[in-house]
């Protein structure tokens, strides 16, 4: 029997996944465990092809934890790498051309809690009008799909024109995004997140990356680091079942629950969770008004907060990826991404893909 047919294990401790970003975090609250199984069986039309893949892996931070992966399939080869400029971690697997089947299984278990970020402490750093560290310069500049010129440059302008304080101008565009945008269920998977397309043709209706880019944009045209955080839902919301849900035992088919949210910098505080396209989403399937109390309260909260029932895989934008696709750049990595010859796998629909993502509360 050939090498390549015998199926591969392999299994990767907490120490080699280590990605820490700078940030602060409020850790009150229970911590939640989660097993999360991806499974692939990679299809196309012709019966011998070969195939690569690129899936994206949780970052560690204080908030969230990756406590192990373990990943067995066919492959002819594989690798874990965050060789990009946004240091995102990327699991890498490559078929040779054949007949056999791609597969690959992938199990991990991760651990979050609760993030908050005193307003007190935000407010206070915010007045203190510190430099910005050359670490986080990055999130300040603009890429294809988050511009910081033209009418984003200008609505950045007309909100934030009287102030000077940074955290009152991220109030400012966090309130407009909020009450401005609405979720648009038609939009395919999270949406392209082309913030500059989205101001310019003033049709403001998307999904999360559409609204999470926006605020981004108009944040970093403001002057104000910011990035979207690209991951996945895991469970249940404990707020409502329009940001989460699993069944009775805790399990739930998570195969599309991709959802972008946003972080954004002031100096002295770190790193700020923010979640403005959460916000659409509890209007539209609650059938709320923006004036409701139960948005007001999500959006007082997810002004500086995120419920931890989602985990995060990075921050990436319009890069390309390691080793180098067909295809490139890449928009955005919050979905598995996949290649045959030099033809690009339809990730918005998991059962032509095909792969399947389940995650079981522990």
């Amino acid at each position: 029997m050939n090498r390549r047919d015998f199926i591969k294990n392999s299994s990767i401790c907490l120490g080699a996944l280590s990605l820490t970003p700078s940030v602060v975090m409020g850790s009150d609250g229970q911590t939640r465990k989660f097993k999360v199984v991806y499974d692939f069986d990679i299809k196309y039309d012709e019966k011998s092809y070969p195939a690569k893949l690129w899936n994206p892996l949780p970052y560690n931070a204080p908030y969230q934890k990756v406590k192990f992966l373990t990943f067995k399939g066919n492959y002819d080869n594989f690798d874990i790498n965050s060789k990009n400029p946004y240091d995102a971690k990327v699991f890498f697997a490559e078929w040779k051309k054949s007949d056999r089947k791609k597969l690959l299984h992938m199990e991990m278990e991760i651990e979050t809690s609760p993030r908050s970020v005193s307003l007190n402490l935000i407010k206070e750093a915010s007045k203190e009008n510190l430099p910005i560290p050359k670490s986080v310069e990055l999130y300040l500049k603009p890429t294809f799909h988050i511009p910081t010129d033209g009418k984003i440059a200008q609505k950045a302008n007309e909100l934030t024109k009287s102030l000077k304080d940074r955290f009152q101008k991220v109030e400012a565009i966090y309130e407009w995004v909020c009450k401005t945008t609405f979720r648009d269920p038609k939009v395919i998977g999270c949406g392209t997140g082309n913030a500059g397309k989205m101001m310019d043709s003033g049709y403001f209706g998307g999904k999360c990356t559409d609204i999470s880019s926006l605020f981004t944009a108009l944040l970093r045209a403001s002057g104000i680091p910011a990035r979207e955080v690209f991951g996945i839902r895991l469970g249940k919301s404990n707020f409502s079942k329009a940001l989460g849900k699993s069944d009775k035992n805790g399990f739930a088919d998570i195969s599309t629950w991709q959802h972008c949210r946003v972080e954004y910098y002031i100096p002295g505080a770190g790193w700020i969770p923010a979640d403005p396209a959460d916000i659409t989403k509890l209007e539209l399937v609650e059938d709320l008004k923006f004036e409701d109390k139960r948005v007001q309260e999500l959006k007082q909260r997810y002004l500086h907060s995120w419920e931890m029932n989602w985990v995060g895989f990075n921050h990436a934008r319009d890069f390309v990826l390691y080793p180098k696709p067909e295809q490139y750049p890449i928009n955005m990595l919050g979905y598995p991404y996949g290649e045959v010859e030099d033809e690009v796998l339809n990730y918005y629909m998991p059962k032509q893909f095909a792969y399947k993502i389940t995650s079981q509360e522990l």
